[in-house]
């Protein structure tokens, strides 16, 4: 996927969540004072506010809990339609992510999905989520 879209540039709060999108792995920040789970990265937790921040990888699975199906390209160079979701992981936090495979009418809240990945010209990956029954044409055997 070309998103068209210029991506953040990693920082020392960002830089290993990118790093292990590399391999294809979705980390998710943990408090280790308060045992919750937070995605985007920060540099403090949004429950709590401590900083004592490490990282736990995600078993990747979750529900839609909102979409949209966007029609119209909001830049040149953006492939439509598409489908934005957040996605609710099972592991707790929420992210704001692409749903790819899916026709419209097979979209709905509350539907299980899995991680997938879709590779970037320099080498990360950026998580996108497919309907549980529906396989990743991505995934390498």
């Amino acid at each position: 996927m070309s998103s068209g879209f210029p991506l953040p540039v990693p920082d020392e709060v960002t830089e290993p969540w990118w790093a292990a999108t590399r391999e294809r792995r979705l980390l998710l920040q943990t408090c280790r004072r308060c045992r919750s789970s937070q995605h985007y990265p920060r540099a403090v937790c949004i429950s709590c506010g401590h900083d004592d921040l490490g990282w736990v990888q995600s078993a990747g699975a979750g529900v839609v809990d909102s979409f949209t199906v966007v029609h119209r390209a909001p830049v040149s160079g953006v492939t439509v339609p598409y489908v934005i979701a957040r996605v609710r992981l099972d592991d707790g936090p929420v992210l704001l992510t692409r749903i790819e495979g899916a026709d419209e009418a097979e979209l709905g809240c509350d539907r299980p999905v899995t991680l997938g990945w879709s590779p970037l010209p320099d080498g990360h990956h950026l998580p996108i989520f497919h309907l549980a029954d529906a396989p990743d044409p991505r995934q390498e055997n």
